[in-house]
């Protein structure tokens, strides 16, 4: 599905490239998240290897359409959009690289963090302004951001709604890799790519004992990993695997995905 606001392309590497094309500053109208919605239903019934998100060369995704704001009832509209798309990109039993060329703010920046991954380039912007407008994020800054950076700086973030450049958001694990401007989305495909080559069953299984590990007593994340861990031996990449390692040492497999 291409809708107009958002573009979809399918590469023979596997990967697919999630691409939001809403002039000017890629506002995440809730027509737009209908889209991405839409676009993460469809992948995750014809999955890829691996996605990319990503968006324009200034800005990524500057945050909600304002001009949608109103009342409570508005906002419950709007956050429910943004719940849909980005969840569903989130659950994607795939690696998802977000690549951010320039500014994520707001939602843009809750887009970037639903993400597995992400790759800035050095003019890259992160940020959660809505406590400028007297509002608090609403797609997932408050959960999110502490998950990456602890719950103290993401207070302090979200209290103060200052921005965040690049090389700051590397620090603070915000952002996973900087890299210079005119590398950035070769250097996000071929880190999709390489995941895309991986073993998908058992990427899949690591993502969701870490993703639901998190959300419950630690307890709870053992069991769960315990029964991961026994199910994958059942996928030929782990038959692949193991006798590829028995026979050349680590990391010497070619896995088929299945």
């Amino acid at each position: 599905m291409t809708g107009p606001l958002v573009k979809l392309e399918r590469r023979p590497d596997d990967v697919a490239v999630v691409t939001l094309d809403h002039p000017k500053v890629n506002a995440l109208s809730t027509t737009l998240l209908s889209e991405l919605g839409d676009l993460a239903e469809e992948l995750a019934a014809d999955l890829p290897g691996a996605v990319v998100v990503t968006g324009g060369e200034r800005v990524f995704a500057a945050g909600a359409d304002i001009s949608e704001f109103a009342g409570p009832d508005e906002a419950r509209r709007v956050g429910a959009c943004f719940t849909r798309a980005l969840g569903g990109l989130a659950a994607l039993p795939r690696v998802v690289v977000a690549a951010v060329a320039g500014y994520a703010l707001g939602g843009g920046c809750e887009l970037a963090m639903a993400c597995d991954f992400r790759v800035a380039s050095d003019r890259a912007v992160f940020g959660q302004p809505e406590i400028l407008l007297g509002i608090i994020p609403g797609a997932g800054g408050t959960q999110r951001l502490p998950r990456l950076v602890g719950a103290a700086r993401a207070k302090e973030l979200v209290f103060s709604g200052r921005q965040v450049q690049a090389e700051e958001a590397l620090r603070i694990g915000l952002a996973d890799e900087v890299v210079p401007h005119e590398q950035l989305h070769e250097r996000a495909l071929a880190l999709a790519a390489q995941y895309a080559a991986g073993p998908l069953q058992a990427i899949a299984d690591a993502k969701r004992a870490i993703d639901e590990g998190l959300d419950g007593a630690l307890a709870a994340g053992l069991r769960l990993e315990q029964e991961l861990f026994a199910s994958v031996f059942g996928t030929q990449d782990a038959a692949l695997g193991v006798a590829s390692f028995r026979e050349h040492g680590p990391g010497k497999a070619a896995f088929t995905g299945r």
